[in-house]
């Protein structure tokens, strides 16, 4: 039986997913939370197996909880479920620790199936948005950059710290001050301010960013 906690901050839409769920063999549905604060309660008090994550939540969002629920349910996969289909989005949520990515407006059998993908230990990411992520649709100018350099390079133009960098990414303040380094290199910049330029020029933050 696969254990499912809902956590989305809009109550018709876990209405409609457990609904939908319900009727599957070997799924049930064994709590539902409208915030990251109440999704960590519940996925401690309930060990899901796996837990269907909204990204746009209250407070805080999806992408931070995800380290979160994995200190307090080990054993649970998250599968994020979310509005949010830019490539970045779902490397971030990847980064973060998320084992699966669908967009919203996925079929009902495409979420049963990666259900039983995630849930069974495999990742799973809707076909279109696994395409954007092998070939990127930003910027020419990005393509020297690996992804981790590019998730490092969105942080850094958003003003974050290598400590705070290192937080997030799970990596070493040096890890980071490398990335740094090879990332100004690569794209000739010598300044924070120049940085923050380029990724304003190109896509990475601001209004048209992923």
């Amino acid at each position: 039986m696969i254990r499912v906690l809902i956590v989305d901050d809009h109550e018709l839409l876990r209405a409609g997913l457990r609904s939908m769920l319900e009727p599957e063999d070997g799924i049930a549905v064994v709590g539902e939370a409208d915030s990251a604060e109440r999704a960590v309660l519940i996925a401690r008090a309930m060990q899901p197996d796996l837990i269907l994550l909204d990204l746009l939540l209250p407070r805080k969002n999806g992408y931070d909880v995800i380290p979160e629920l994995a200190d307090v349910a080990p054993q649970a996969k998250v599968l994020v479920v979310s509005s949010q289909a830019a490539p970045s989005s779902v490397r971030r949520a990847l980064c973060a620790g998320a084992a699966g990515y669908l967009p919203k407006r996925s079929s009902d059998g495409e979420l049963v199936t990666a259900i039983r993908l995630v849930a069974s230990g495999a990742g799973y990411v809707e076909p279109d948005l696994g395409a954007q992520l092998v070939v990127p649709n930003g910027s020419p100018a990005l393509e020297p950059l690996s992804d981790r350099e590019r998730d490092i390079l969105h942080l850094l133009a958003l003003g974050y710290t290598n400590q705070e960098i290192g937080k997030k990414l799970f990596i070493s303040v040096r890890t980071v001050d490398t990335h740094r380094v090879h990332i100004m290199r690569k794209l000739q910049l010598e300044t924070r301010a120049e940085l923050v330029m380029f990724a304003l020029a190109n896509g990475v933050i601001g209004p048209d960013a992923g």
